[in-house]
């Protein structure tokens, strides 16, 4: 793999943020409704942005 850019180290960092961000807010969201259906929605987002996540940090290794 070639070397990555600072621009694209910025660019990679700062989307590595706004994803935990997200995976984050929907755990939480998850943690504080009693209706399953929609628990186990933001569940699933926060599964997908988790994934976002780990698939742009393998792109820093």
């Amino acid at each position: 793999m070639s070397q990555i850019s600072e621009k694209e180290l910025s660019a990679i960092n700062e989307l590595l943020s706004e994803e935990e961000l997200l995976v984050k807010k929907f755990k939480m969201l998850a943690a504080h409704t009693d209706d399953m259906e929609i628990k186990n929605k933001f569940e699933e987002i926060a599964n997908k942005h988790q994934g976002h996540f780990n698939m742009l940090y393998k792109q820093l290794g």
